[in-house]
């Protein structure tokens, strides 16, 4: 069901990545989220499948549940594959019928944008499931302080971000009981062509909004008889401190980047290329 996704929760462990600086975290992942951009060769894609592999196994996490963040997206994995197979017209003719080639060219162009969808999706849904929304809140604005200079808010701003990762597990579940709910009074969400079940799902939109918007006023209410005004004259009960886990985590990412950017580089410069 809905409720199973990960994207947005967190699985409590106590483990080498869960223990590191939510900021270093957030650095590396924009790193390796920028070296699946840029692979683009087999032996690129097998470095970041390494990576998060090593990264899963010194998470702690289960792989199931890294899994369960490619579910919602697999739709768009399967049209953006069809797609492909149809408009990449370059290499060899292996089928033809009627308007429609099949090349060697799509194939690997199509299996590398699926590898970079599933990889980009994972990877991001680990920082998540082992950095905390407050963590992520306090390393966001940590990050982004320097932009206080030009009067940006930048605080709100990293409490927006964490409020609404922190309400996706909570919007997915309720969207989940309105469907069940639904279903008990003879709801039909399964049958029918597309656009008869796109019709389907407005007694679960109309509900849902509603629920949103209550929760988002009961946030608010609770926000402002606590006195929250912002973060003018607040302070934090834990401070953010780098330790030898971050350095380490550094260190391997870093490797990793380079591997990736040599791959992407070396045969435009023949002197790096490593001779058979």
């Amino acid at each position: 069901m809905l409720r199973d996704a990960a994207f947005g929760q967190y699985y409590p462990a106590r483990s080498f990545v869960h223990s590191m600086d939510p900021r270093a975290k957030i650095l590396l992942t924009i790193l390796y989220l920028v070296a699946v951009f840029l692979a683009s060769s087999y032996t690129a894609f097998a470095a970041v499948i390494l990576f998060l592999g090593l990264a899963i196994l010194f998470s702690g996490v289960k792989l199931k549940s890294v899994l369960k963040s490619v579910k919602p997206i697999l739709f768009l994995i399967v049209f953006t594959t069809i797609i492909n197979l149809f408009f990449v017209r370059e290499g060899t003719v292996l089928f033809e019928w009627w308007i429609f080639r099949l090349t060697d060219a799509t194939l690997h162009f199509t299996a590398k944008m699926a590898l970079r969808l599933v990889l980009l999706v994972m990877g991001s849904s680990l920082l998540t499931l082992t950095t905390t929304p407050v963590a992520l809140t306090d390393g966001l604005e940590s990050l982004l302080k320097p932009l206080k200079l030009i009067r940006f808010p930048v605080h709100e701003l990293a409490l927006i971000m964490s409020i609404a990762l922190r309400f996706i597990p909570i919007l997915m579940d309720e969207t989940d009981r309105i469907i069940r709910a639904q279903k008990a009074r003879g709801a039909d969400f399964e049958s029918g062509n597309l656009f008869r079940r796109a019709k389907a799902m407005l007694p679960v939109l109309i509900p849902l909004l509603v629920s949103a918007f209550r929760r988002a006023d009961e946030l608010s209410d609770a926000m402002d008889s606590r006195c929250y005004w912002g973060a003018k004259g607040r302070t934090k009960f834990k401070q953010l401190r780098f330790s030898w886990r971050d350095l380490v985590g550094a260190l391997v990412t870093l490797v990793f980047f380079g591997l990736i950017v040599w791959d992407m580089v070396a045969p435009f410069f023949p002197i790096l290329v490593i001779p058979s």
